[in-house]
């Protein structure tokens, strides 16, 4: 293979491992948030806050993957 094959190759792997944790982080999170919330809707404004400052961390792992793929890509 030459080296522009095994950059690409690099960059797909890493933005696939890279996106696999945060997702698996944000469906958790979400399904954590919405049992708490029926489980006691009084608390919604109180878990909702907290739940999207977690994804939001979550999601900050994905654009840092994607960001060393593009890295690795083009450089």
């Amino acid at each position: 293979m030459d080296a522009e094959t095994m950059k690409t190759l690099a960059a797909a792997i890493a933005i696939g491992l890279g996106a696999i944790g945060p997702a698996i982080g944000i469906g958790m999170i979400g399904a954590k948030a919405v049992e708490a919330i029926g489980r006691n809707p009084e608390a919604a404004g109180k878990i909702q806050g907290p739940m999207i400052l977690t994804a939001a961390f979550a999601e900050a792992v994905a654009i840092y993957a994607l960001v060393i793929a593009l890295i690795v890509k083009f450089v």
